[in-house]
């Protein structure tokens, strides 16, 4: 089943997935730290970001109640990455987390969660003044895709992937001696 779930994976836009135990998962307050504040300009913007979500606390809670995980990345050039293009990778960052946890919900596992890269509210509300969840309790306006950020919950992604053999910056060759600078975006379904 996790063989599936990982294949599916690629199929639905990664770069590449694996599965990985939880073990290699390492969950840090500091990094949650980061979000709150004025450390980041997310924070209490939306449901998926601090202080809106459990945190380190509850993402180790909810470890315990799993054995696998399944990790992927998105490998994108650095241009990107730092251009306007950026929310496009996000978002299929979150489609490729939510696809996961859907076909992990339809082979038999009801409470698997995906966690993904960015700020719900910058990838896909952008335009609107207010995340209506916590402003007014209504439905996401993207529920079916939009997943709570893995900064919150003080995920060290550098750490995982590390552990998984990938590595979050590179350069590619690309004919006549030009080089292009990689970057890798991530997210996770912990398999319940």
């Amino acid at each position: 089943m996790l063989k599936e779930l990982v294949e599916s994976a690629c199929r639905f836009g990664a770069s590449d997935a694996t599965a990985v135990s939880v073990s290699d998962i390492s969950v840090e307050e500091a990094l949650a730290d980061l979000c709150r504040g004025s450390r980041c300009e997310n924070y209490g913007l939306s449901a998926g970001c601090p202080p809106n979500v459990s945190g380190p606390t509850g993402f180790r809670e909810l470890l315990k109640t799993v054995e696998q995980v399944v990790v992927f990345k998105i490998d994108v050039p650095w241009e990107i990455l730092l251009s306007n293009e950026r929310r496009d990778i996000f978002r299929l960052l979150h489609e490729v987390a939510a696809n996961i946890e859907q076909a992990a919900v339809e082979k038999g596992y009801p409470d698997s969660k995906a966690f993904a890269g960015g700020s719900c509210k910058q990838i896909f509300c952008y335009n609107h003044p207010r995340c209506r969840v916590i402003e007014k309790g209504e439905p996401c306006r993207n529920s079916r895709i939009a997943r709570p950020s893995m900064s919150g919950f003080g995920i060290n992604v550098s750490t995982l992937m590390k552990a998984v053999g990938w590595t979050l910056n590179w350069t590619t060759r690309v004919g006549h001696g030009n080089t292009i600078s990689m970057g890798t975006v991530c997210g996770l379904v912990v398999i319940a």
